[in-house]
């Protein structure tokens, strides 16, 4: 298995928490010594391991504010 590195900038949010501990978490993550992404994956208490997630640009980010403010919730 490849060697991820990453660098947390930034911890934005924490939208949820399971009954392991684990947190649902936005946050701005250089992966590899690479431009900072916006992040959101489940990460355990000591940030050392973490699930599958997704990474946003800015602009990625930006239409799924669109989207989630035109939605009816």
């Amino acid at each position: 298995m490849a060697n991820i590195k990453f660098e947390i900038k930034e911890k934005l949010g924490v939208l949820s928490e399971s009954g392991r501990g684990w947190t649902k978490e936005l946050n701005l993550i250089s992966w590899n010594g690479k431009e900072p992404k916006y992040d959101l994956r489940d990460w355990d208490p000591e940030h050392e391991k973490m699930g599958k997630g997704t990474t946003l640009t800015e602009e990625d980010l930006k239409e799924l504010k669109k989207i989630l403010n035109e939605m009816d919730i």
